[in-house]
């Protein structure tokens, strides 16, 4: 009661005119934020004489979809059709998602509720690998790979894909605030660790897994497969994409337009993911 008590005090206590700054300074930082996804939305439809201009126009003065038939021409006289692209694309960013969410909370739950030899080291090695980037992992994962023999095969991409350990670390912090009590009282109903994870782990971890959605849906989207991939029918479509604009200037309005097709799956996945956090955290909180 006194913790509501003086939450109210406080919103009595702000000035109208704070409250009108904050709005504004979130709505500049909100309008900052989308420019990107603006100027990749106008790019897409601007006639190829404003590509070049100097200075460089934001808006575009004569809108035309004459660069998304350009991709379109572009894609069909490649030797795989556009639907097989995107099939392996959408097929590999599903499931990279969904299996790497399960494995970094299956991971995370014993690291951060149960005791045993190692554990210390295993969570000193899981906030090590943060700091190692894709770039710095890239030589040693075709390594591994080769020796794999997994080369031009869609394991060279699905599997580097669930190496990550920021899931795992999002997991173990959310996972400490879960009660003992609500943990016990699965295992005295009879329930194993399995089912207390799938039961009572995973419900309570919601806002976790979506920002974890939110990343890898995005990372495994926009990735190319390099040199891991050889063979022109496993190819994902942001590799295809980036061949049939990648051949002069003359294609900029196409790359624009390409850009934009790649950009509208991972936002749409940002939009419902990011509902789904803010309604799970005010919802659905543990209650002690």
């Amino acid at each position: 009661m006194r913790d509501t008590a003086s939450k109210k005090s406080k919103k009595l206590n702000r000035s109208p005119v704070t409250t009108v700054f904050f709005a504004i300074f979130l709505l500049l930082v909100g309008a900052f934020m989308a420019l990107p996804v603006l100027y990749a939305f106008v790019s897409a439809f601007k006639p190829m004489e404003e590509f070049y201009l100097f200075p460089p126009r934001f808006f575009v003065k004569n809108p035309t979809a004459d660069n998304f038939v350009l991709m379109a021409q572009l894609m069909s006289n490649m030797w795989v059709p556009f639907e097989r692209y995107l099939f392996n694309t959408v097929i590999m960013s599903l499931s990279s998602t969904i299996v790497y969410m399960m494995i970094a909370s299956l991971a995370a739950y014993p690291l951060a509720k149960h005791s045993f030899p190692g554990k210390k080291m295993i969570k000193s090695l899981i906030l090590t690998a943060l700091m190692f980037t894709t770039a710095v992992t890239g030589v040693s994962q075709y390594v591994i790979m080769a020796w794999l023999k997994m080369i031009n095969t869609p394991l060279s991409l699905f599997l580097p894909s669930l190496s990550g350990t920021m899931g795992v670390f999002l997991c173990m912090q959310n996972l400490s605030v879960i009660p003992e009590e609500m943990l016990e009282s699965g295992r005295i109903d009879g329930a194993g660790e399995y089912g207390i994870w799938w039961k009572l782990v995973l419900p309570n971890i919601k806002p976790v897994l979506a920002t974890m959605c939110i990343f890898q849906f995005q990372a495994v989207w926009n990735q190319t497969g390099g040199l891991l991939i050889y063979n022109e029918a496993l190819k994902p479509l942001a590799m295809a994409l980036s061949q049939i604009t990648s051949s002069g200037l003359s294609r900029a309005g196409a790359g624009a337009a390409a850009a934009l097709l790649l950009l509208i799956p991972p936002v749409f996945v940002f939009v419902v993911a990011q509902s789904k956090v803010l309604e799970t955290m005010v919802n659905s909180g543990i209650k002690g």
